[in-house]
C-alpha cells in the first residue's frame, strides 16, 4: 500500500511554532514530531511506501524523513514550487502511483486505522473516500429563520451536528485525469466535481481520537493529552 504525505503548507496558523520548523516536524510529547508518529501508523497499519510532498522548509522534512528505511518504508518526494492546493500535488506525480492510494495531511494526530481508509475506499467503488468525524458546534444566541421581513422560526442557543473531513483520504488514481499538471486542485473542487457527475465520494465515518494540529490552541491540547495517548497512538513504541 501507498500513502502520499502533503507536507508543504507554511502552518501560517501555527507561527510562531512553524517559523523554524515545518508543521509536520513540530513536536508532540518529549520525543516526538508529528510526522514520525504518522510514519510509524502507516507502517503499522501495511503501508510499504510513501510520497511526501514537500514545500515550504522541505529540505528539512527531506533530512527528517530519508529515505522512510528507519520507519520500514521507502520514500520519496515530489516538491511544490507554488502551491498547488489539497489535491495539486497529486498531478504531478500521477505516473507513479499506484490505482488506488492513501493521501493524507502530515499534521494530523488520530487513531484512525489508515489500512482500512484505504481497504474501504476500494471495497467501495467510489473514486473519491473521504475520513469524516462528528463535530457539535453549540450556537450562544436565538436563532431566527426569517422569510420576506417575517420571523418564520425560532431557535433558542441550537446545536448543530454534522461530519467533518479529518483530511485523511483515499483517492483512485482516475479521479484525477481531467485535470492539468502543474495547477491548482483544491479538495473543494475535486468534491464538487464528484458531485456534479453524479459519482459522489464514500465516507469512512470514523469516531476515536482525531486533532488537526491547525492552531496553537490545538497543539496545546495535543502535548497536554499526549501523555496519556502516547500508547495508543504509537503502538510498541
Amino acid at each position: 500500500m501507498h500513502a502520499v504525505i502533503l507536507a508543504g503548507g507554511k502552518g501560517v496558523r501555527l507561527r510562531p511554532y512553524t517559523t523554524a520548523l515545518p508543521k509536520p516536524l513540530v513536536p508532540i510529547g518529549d520525543q516526538h514530531a508529528i510526522l514520525e508518529i504518522v510514519m510509524r501508523q502507516l507502517a503499522g497499519a501495511g503501508f510499504t511506501s510513501c510520497t511526501l510532498a514537500i514545500g515550504h522548509l522541505g529540505h528539512i522534512i527531506r533530512a527528517y524523513v530519508g529515505d522512510g528505511s528507519q520507519w520500514g518504508m521507502a520514500a520519496d518526494y515530489t516538491t511544490e514550487e507554488s502551491p498547488l492546493g489539497t489535491m495539486g500535488p497529486l498531478l504531478t506525480m500521477t505516473d507513479r502511483l499506484p490505482e488506488h492510494f492513501l493521501v493524507m495531511n502530515g499534521d494530523v494526530l488520530t487513531d484512525l486505522d489508515f489500512g482500512a481508509v484505504l481497504t474501504d475506499h476500494i471495497a467501495s467503488g467510489a473514486p473519491l473516500t473521504i475520513a469524516t468525524y462528528a463535530r457539535k458546534v453549540n450556537i450562544d444566541f436565538g436563532v431566527l429563520t426569517t422569510d420576506s421581513g417575517r420571523v418564520v422560526g425560532f431557535a433558542e442557543k441550537p446545536s448543530m451536528d454534522y461530519r467533518v473531513s479529518m483530511g485523511v483520504y483515499g483517492v483512485t488514481r482516475s479521479a484525477l485525469a481531467r485535470y492539468t499538471p502543474g495547477l491548482p486542485l483544491g479538495f473543494d473542487e475535486l468534491v464538487l466535481d464528484l458531485l456534479a457527475d453524479d459519482t459522489p465520494p464514500h465516507a469512512h465515518e470514523f469516531d476515536g481520537y482525531w486533532l488537526d494540529i491547525g492552531r496553537p490552541d490545538d497543539y496545546d491540547r495535543a502535548n497536554a493529552e499526549f501523555s496519556v495517548r502516547r500508547d495508543l497512538l504509537i503502538k510498541g513504541a
